[in-house]
């Protein structure tokens, strides 16, 4: 489970409770990274750019990350959606990450898959707009992951979405109502 948001007091934060309490009652281990908690550095140095491609130079400070998707059979991001996206840090996360010899390797067309380990994505978020405007948009954030990231993991992985809009119009009930509907769907995953 990668979460990202920096506030303990947050839908967030609930969520990520939720989803890790349903995951683990259901029989699953969770290995949980926090990433403001960890203080996970999302830019790609200068440095880490010039030895993207030198396959295993390239893992040079991320090596704990990569061994947590090299053992993980599924992926849960739990976020909110800022600007249409996930926060820069996840995004940081995504870049320093998934690197050649982790995510893929270079083929002679399009890229080859390396985590075919990874059968699900789940994706747990919240957005503030509403959900007619995210269709009119085009809902990136789906097609980043839905597209981009999914085809580099297991050729049948599955991906879903849990997701709440118009987030800061939402009554506390609401928010508890989707607290339970995340922690009851990932208790059947």
């Amino acid at each position: 489970m990668i979460y990202a948001h920096p506030r303990e007091d947050s839908l967030a934060a609930a969520l990520r409770d939720a989803a890790k309490a349903a995951l683990e009652s259901a029989g699953h281990a969770v290995e949980l990274r926090d990433l403001y908690a960890e203080g996970f550095d999302p830019v790609l140095s200068a440095a880490e750019r010039g030895r993207y491609h030198d396959v295993p130079a390239n893992l040079e400070g991320i090596e704990d990350h990569v061994a947590s998707l090299r053992r993980a059979d599924a992926l849960l991001l739990v976020h909110p959606t800022w600007w249409y996206g996930m926060p820069a840090i996840l995004k940081g996360w995504f870049d320093r990450v998934w690197s050649p010899g982790v995510a893929f390797h270079l083929g002679s067309g399009a890229i080859e898959p390396a985590l075919t380990n990874i059968r699900r994505i789940g994706v747990v978020t919240t957005y503030g707009s509403p959900t007619w405007l995210l269709w009119y948009i085009g809902r990136i954030d789906r097609k980043l992951i839905g597209r981009g990231l999914r085809r580099l993991c297991a050729r049948d992985c599955k991906v879903e979405w849990l997701t709440l809009t118009r987030m800061d119009q939402r009554t506390r009930a609401e928010c508890a109502a989707f607290v339970t509907r995340v922690r009851e769907r990932l208790a059947r995953w």
